[in-house]
């Protein structure tokens, strides 16, 4: 399992790369995006204010 990131909603704020404890969350071409270091912990769901995060 790995969150998924609709660019849809994506702002590309990085709230999502603070709350990210194993950094696996960077921010290209103005959205975010996971890499296979994804823990799957769901920090950066609860931070997101758009709603763009989902498991």
């Amino acid at each position: 399992m790995s969150v998924t990131i609709d660019n849809d909603k994506c702002t590309g704020c990085g709230n999502c790369i603070e709350a990210c404890p194993v950094q696996a969350i960077e921010i290209k071409n103005r959205k975010a995006v996971v890499d296979q270091k994804c823990i799957d912990c769901e920090n950066c769901i609860a931070q997101c204010p758009q709603e763009a995060i989902a498991l």
